[in-house]
Protein backbone atom coordinates (compact mmCIF):
# COMPACT_ATOMS: atom_id res chain seq x y z
CA UNK A 1 0.00 0.00 0.00
CA UNK A 2 1.13 3.12 -0.59
CA UNK A 3 2.65 5.54 2.05
CA UNK A 4 -0.26 8.48 0.96
CA UNK A 5 -2.99 5.77 1.67
CA UNK A 6 -1.58 4.59 4.83
CA UNK A 7 -1.19 8.16 5.48
CA UNK A 8 -4.32 9.71 4.94
CA UNK A 9 -6.11 6.27 6.47
CA UNK A 10 -4.33 7.12 9.87
CA UNK A 11 -5.44 11.29 9.29
CA UNK A 12 -9.12 10.08 8.94
CA UNK A 13 -8.79 7.47 12.17
CA UNK A 14 -7.70 10.97 14.17
CA UNK A 15 -10.52 13.23 12.63
CA UNK A 16 -13.17 10.55 13.81
CA UNK A 17 -12.26 10.72 17.37
CA UNK A 18 -11.69 14.69 17.44
CA UNK A 19 -14.55 15.10 19.51
CA UNK A 20 -13.60 13.16 22.76
CA UNK A 21 -9.78 13.44 22.38
CA UNK A 22 -7.52 12.91 25.57
CA UNK A 23 -9.33 10.41 27.50
CA UNK A 24 -7.55 7.47 27.19
CA UNK A 25 -3.92 9.06 26.57
CA UNK A 26 -4.71 10.73 29.99
CA UNK A 27 -5.40 7.75 31.59
CA UNK A 28 -2.14 5.87 30.16
CA UNK A 29 -0.10 8.92 31.03
CA UNK A 30 -1.91 8.77 34.58
CA UNK A 31 -1.23 4.94 35.18
CA UNK A 32 2.02 4.82 33.69
CA UNK A 33 0.15 1.40 32.26
CA UNK A 34 -0.52 0.16 28.74
CA UNK A 35 -3.44 -2.24 28.38
CA UNK A 36 -3.19 -3.84 25.00
CA UNK A 37 -5.50 -6.73 23.75
CA UNK A 38 -3.76 -9.74 21.55
CA UNK A 39 -4.73 -13.34 20.39
CA UNK A 40 -3.04 -16.22 21.93
CA UNK A 41 -3.60 -18.95 19.80
CA UNK A 42 -2.04 -17.22 16.03
CA UNK A 43 1.59 -18.17 16.03
CA UNK A 44 4.38 -16.52 15.43
CA UNK A 45 2.12 -13.59 16.08
CA UNK A 46 0.68 -14.24 19.19
CA UNK A 47 0.76 -18.23 21.21
CA UNK A 48 1.60 -19.43 24.70
CA UNK A 49 5.03 -20.64 24.79
CA UNK A 50 6.47 -23.50 26.58
CA UNK A 51 6.95 -21.68 29.97
CA UNK A 52 3.42 -20.58 29.40
CA UNK A 53 4.00 -17.49 28.87
CA UNK A 54 2.29 -15.12 25.89
CA UNK A 55 5.49 -14.92 23.17
CA UNK A 56 5.45 -14.12 19.59
CA UNK A 57 5.48 -10.97 17.02
CA UNK A 58 2.93 -9.05 18.56
CA UNK A 59 4.12 -9.50 21.82
CA UNK A 60 7.33 -7.92 21.22
CA UNK A 61 5.88 -5.00 19.33
CA UNK A 62 4.11 -4.62 21.85
CA UNK A 63 6.37 -4.47 24.78
CA UNK A 64 8.46 -2.06 22.26
CA UNK A 65 5.79 0.24 22.40
CA UNK A 66 5.34 0.15 26.16
CA UNK A 67 9.36 0.84 26.49
CA UNK A 68 8.65 3.94 24.08
CA UNK A 69 6.15 5.23 26.06
CA UNK A 70 7.75 4.63 29.26
CA UNK A 71 4.78 2.98 31.15
CA UNK A 72 4.64 -0.82 32.15
CA UNK A 73 2.91 -3.48 29.61
CA UNK A 74 0.06 -5.32 30.38
CA UNK A 75 -1.68 -8.43 28.13
CA UNK A 76 -4.70 -9.72 27.68
CA UNK A 77 -6.29 -11.73 25.37
CA UNK A 78 -10.26 -11.59 25.07
CA UNK A 79 -12.43 -13.58 22.85
CA UNK A 80 -11.45 -11.61 19.20
CA UNK A 81 -15.39 -10.96 18.79
CA UNK A 82 -14.73 -8.85 21.73
CA UNK A 83 -12.02 -7.07 20.57
CA UNK A 84 -13.41 -5.93 16.88
CA UNK A 85 -16.82 -5.28 18.34
CA UNK A 86 -14.63 -2.12 19.99
CA UNK A 87 -16.49 -0.43 22.83
CA UNK A 88 -13.89 -1.52 24.99
CA UNK A 89 -15.13 1.38 27.75
CA UNK A 90 -11.79 1.76 29.08
CA UNK A 91 -10.65 -1.63 29.63
CA UNK A 92 -8.42 -2.06 27.36
CA UNK A 93 -5.70 1.23 25.09
CA UNK A 94 -4.52 -0.47 22.05
CA UNK A 95 -4.80 -3.45 20.17
CA UNK A 96 -1.73 -4.88 18.75
CA UNK A 97 -3.47 -7.94 17.40
CA UNK A 98 -2.69 -8.61 13.76
CA UNK A 99 -5.90 -6.72 12.92
CA UNK A 100 -6.59 -6.19 8.76
CA UNK A 101 -8.99 -3.23 8.77
CA UNK A 102 -12.42 -2.95 7.20
CA UNK A 103 -15.35 -0.88 6.77
CA UNK A 104 -17.22 -2.99 9.56
CA UNK A 105 -14.48 -2.49 11.68
CA UNK A 106 -13.97 0.92 11.33
CA UNK A 107 -17.25 1.53 12.45
CA UNK A 108 -16.49 1.05 15.88
CA UNK A 109 -12.54 1.00 15.88
CA UNK A 110 -9.87 3.60 15.06
CA UNK A 111 -7.17 2.00 12.59
CA UNK A 112 -3.63 4.02 13.57
CA UNK A 113 -0.92 2.93 11.98
CA UNK A 114 0.33 -0.50 9.71
CA UNK A 115 3.18 -2.22 11.45
CA UNK A 116 3.26 -5.22 9.19
CA UNK A 117 1.81 -6.34 6.13
CA UNK A 118 1.70 -10.57 5.12
CA UNK A 119 -0.49 -11.91 2.17
CA UNK A 120 -3.61 -14.07 3.18
CA UNK A 121 -2.81 -17.49 1.50
CA UNK A 122 -4.99 -20.40 0.84
CA UNK A 123 -3.49 -23.73 2.79
CA UNK A 124 -4.73 -27.18 1.99
CA UNK A 125 -3.52 -30.69 3.41
CA UNK A 126 -0.42 -32.05 1.45
CA UNK A 127 -2.22 -35.53 0.41
CA UNK A 128 -4.75 -33.19 -1.21
CA UNK A 129 -4.82 -32.69 -5.50
CA UNK A 130 -8.23 -31.34 -6.03
CA UNK A 131 -7.35 -27.87 -5.07
CA UNK A 132 -4.69 -26.15 -6.99
CA UNK A 133 -6.53 -22.37 -6.76
CA UNK A 134 -9.17 -20.40 -4.69
CA UNK A 135 -11.59 -20.94 -7.95
CA UNK A 136 -11.27 -24.62 -6.86
CA UNK A 137 -13.02 -24.16 -3.08
CA UNK A 138 -16.82 -24.19 -4.71
CA UNK A 139 -18.73 -26.65 -2.80
CA UNK A 140 -15.74 -27.11 -0.23
CA UNK A 141 -15.61 -26.66 3.52
CA UNK A 142 -13.01 -23.95 4.15
CA UNK A 143 -11.90 -23.75 7.73
CA UNK A 144 -11.31 -20.23 9.27
CA UNK A 145 -10.63 -17.86 12.32
CA UNK A 146 -14.18 -16.59 13.59
CA UNK A 147 -14.66 -13.31 12.93
CA UNK A 148 -11.89 -13.04 10.78
CA UNK A 149 -11.32 -11.28 7.82
CA UNK A 150 -10.63 -14.68 6.23
CA UNK A 151 -14.09 -15.36 7.18
CA UNK A 152 -15.19 -12.02 5.10
CA UNK A 153 -12.94 -12.52 1.99
CA UNK A 154 -15.32 -16.26 1.81
CA UNK A 155 -18.14 -14.48 2.34
CA UNK A 156 -17.30 -12.32 -0.42
CA UNK A 157 -17.77 -9.12 1.68
CA UNK A 158 -14.19 -8.28 2.33
CA UNK A 159 -13.07 -4.54 1.86
CA UNK A 160 -9.52 -3.26 2.77
CA UNK A 161 -9.64 0.46 2.18
CA UNK A 162 -7.10 1.79 0.06
CA UNK A 163 -6.10 -1.72 -1.11
CA UNK A 164 -7.07 -3.17 -4.96
CA UNK A 165 -10.68 -4.73 -5.15
CA UNK A 166 -10.12 -8.51 -4.05
CA UNK A 167 -11.01 -11.25 -6.42
CA UNK A 168 -13.59 -14.36 -5.77
CA UNK A 169 -13.33 -16.90 -8.40
CA UNK A 170 -14.99 -19.31 -6.24
CA UNK A 171 -18.94 -20.30 -5.73
CA UNK A 172 -21.00 -21.20 -3.18
CA UNK A 173 -18.94 -22.72 0.24
CA UNK A 174 -19.24 -24.61 3.43
CA UNK A 175 -17.62 -21.29 5.59
CA UNK A 176 -16.60 -23.41 8.94
CA UNK A 177 -15.35 -20.46 11.04
CA UNK A 178 -13.35 -21.76 14.70
CA UNK A 179 -10.38 -20.98 16.41
CA UNK A 180 -7.25 -21.23 13.62
CA UNK A 181 -5.85 -23.77 15.88
CA UNK A 182 -8.84 -25.78 15.79
CA UNK A 183 -9.26 -25.23 11.85
CA UNK A 184 -5.28 -26.57 11.05
CA UNK A 185 -5.66 -29.99 13.25
CA UNK A 186 -9.28 -30.35 11.65
CA UNK A 187 -7.15 -30.10 8.04
CA UNK A 188 -4.44 -32.46 9.30
CA UNK A 189 -6.87 -35.64 9.93
CA UNK A 190 -6.90 -35.61 6.18
CA UNK A 191 -8.30 -34.06 2.91
CA UNK A 192 -11.95 -33.60 2.91
CA UNK A 193 -12.46 -35.49 6.37
CA UNK A 194 -13.81 -32.27 8.86
CA UNK A 195 -12.28 -29.67 6.01
CA UNK A 196 -10.98 -29.28 2.38
CA UNK A 197 -8.80 -25.95 3.17
CA UNK A 198 -7.86 -23.43 5.35
CA UNK A 199 -7.47 -19.80 4.66
CA UNK A 200 -4.68 -18.11 6.61
CA UNK A 201 -1.82 -15.33 6.77
CA UNK A 202 1.08 -16.55 5.10
CA UNK A 203 3.47 -16.38 8.22
CA UNK A 204 1.46 -18.02 10.45
CA UNK A 205 0.62 -20.64 7.51
CA UNK A 206 4.42 -20.94 7.03
CA UNK A 207 4.87 -21.52 10.90
CA UNK A 208 2.34 -24.36 11.09
CA UNK A 209 4.22 -26.27 7.87
CA UNK A 210 6.66 -25.66 9.50
CA UNK A 211 6.04 -27.77 12.60
CA UNK A 212 3.75 -29.91 10.87
CA UNK A 213 4.55 -31.07 6.90
CA UNK A 214 1.11 -32.02 6.33
CA UNK A 215 0.27 -28.70 5.40
CA UNK A 216 0.58 -27.02 1.99
CA UNK A 217 0.32 -23.46 0.82
CA UNK A 218 -1.48 -23.67 -2.53
CA UNK A 219 -0.99 -19.83 -3.16
CA UNK A 220 -1.71 -16.60 -1.80
CA UNK A 221 -5.02 -15.07 -2.47
CA UNK A 222 -4.57 -10.73 -1.32
CA UNK A 223 -2.45 -8.60 0.37
CA UNK A 224 -3.65 -7.92 3.95
CA UNK A 225 -2.09 -5.16 5.89
CA UNK A 226 -1.98 -5.40 9.31
CA UNK A 227 -2.96 -2.24 11.71
CA UNK A 228 -2.41 -0.89 15.14
CA UNK A 229 -6.38 -0.59 16.48
CA UNK A 230 -7.61 1.55 19.40
CA UNK A 231 -10.76 2.08 20.68
CA UNK A 232 -12.86 5.10 19.19
CA UNK A 233 -12.77 8.32 20.53
CA UNK A 234 -9.12 9.77 21.18
CA UNK A 235 -7.38 11.45 18.54
CA UNK A 236 -4.70 12.49 20.93
CA UNK A 237 -3.44 8.82 22.00
CA UNK A 238 -4.47 7.70 18.35
CA UNK A 239 -1.64 10.48 17.07
CA UNK A 240 0.71 9.51 19.47
CA UNK A 241 0.09 5.77 18.71
CA UNK A 242 0.88 6.24 15.48
CA UNK A 243 4.39 8.50 15.81
CA UNK A 244 5.30 5.71 18.36
CA UNK A 245 4.94 3.01 15.42
CA UNK A 246 6.65 5.23 12.81
CA UNK A 247 9.60 5.64 15.20
CA UNK A 248 9.82 1.86 15.35
CA UNK A 249 9.42 1.33 11.77
CA UNK A 250 12.15 4.39 11.31
CA UNK A 251 14.48 2.88 13.69
CA UNK A 252 14.73 -0.32 12.76
CA UNK A 253 13.09 -2.29 15.57
CA UNK A 254 10.00 -3.49 13.97
CA UNK A 255 12.19 -5.06 11.40
CA UNK A 256 14.54 -6.78 13.48
CA UNK A 257 11.42 -8.32 15.40
CA UNK A 258 10.03 -9.75 12.25
CA UNK A 259 13.33 -11.32 11.68
CA UNK A 260 13.59 -12.63 14.88
CA UNK A 261 9.92 -14.42 14.91
CA UNK A 262 9.73 -14.86 10.85
CA UNK A 263 12.93 -14.99 9.34
CA UNK A 264 12.01 -12.07 6.80
CA UNK A 265 11.00 -8.57 7.18
CA UNK A 266 7.27 -8.06 6.66
CA UNK A 267 7.88 -4.47 7.60
CA UNK A 268 9.32 -3.31 4.40
CA UNK A 269 6.35 -3.33 2.24
CA UNK A 270 4.87 -0.77 4.21
CA UNK A 271 7.52 1.64 3.61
Amino acid sequence: MKRSILTALAFAACLAGIAHAGTTLDRVEHTHVLHDVLVNDYPPFGFIDDNNQLAGFDVDVARAVAQRLGVKLVLETPAWETIVGGHWNGRWDVCICSMTPNAERAKVLDFVAPYYSSPAVLVVNRADTRIKSAADLTGKKVGVGVGSSYESYLQKTLVIPGARPIAYPFGAIQIVPSDESVAFENLAIGPGVRLDAVVSDLATANARVKRAPVFRIVGELYAEPNWVAADKGDAEWNAKLAATIRSLRDDGTLSKISQHWLGEDIVKDLN
